[in-house]
């Protein structure tokens, strides 16, 4: 059974920078939030669509062709092999929402990628 959840309030309580972490799923999908600074690496997803929804402060997302900034309450959906690089200048909370096949970087692996155990941990 489903209960009511405050995604800014569970983003707001994460110590770790760049480590997603599930709290809900619909179907196929999580629902993830994470607490960013700096940039994570540039990747894509092959297969899935990739949506970015900034609960607090300010996301970039670098693309080959474009850099879109997204401010808290906007969202934007990174295409299924679109090569892309978040990056956030300060403290930014973010909401998104991947297929349960998505994997946190693709095929890219940096000190910053997270496995799908890492993100489904108990959030404290």
């Amino acid at each position: 059974m489903s209960s009511v959840t405050s995604p800014a309030d569970i983003a707001a309580t994460l110590t770790e920078l760049w480590s997603p972490r599930v709290i809900a799923e619909v179907d196929d999908a999580y629902i993830k939030v994470a607490r960013v600074h700096g940039t994570l690496a540039w990747h894509s997803h092959a297969d899935e669509d990739e949506l970015f929804m900034v609960l607090k402060g300010r996301l970039a997302i670098e693309m080959e062709d474009r850099t879109v900034e997204l401010g808290a309450g906007e969202l934007f959906v990174v295409p299924k092999g679109v090569r892309h690089n978040p990056i956030a200048s300060e403290e930014c909370h973010i909401l998104l929402i991947e297929r349960k096949s998505t994997r946190h970087t693709g095929d890219v692996v940096t000190d910053k990628t997270r496995s799908l155990d890492e993100q489904l941990r108990p959030v404290a």
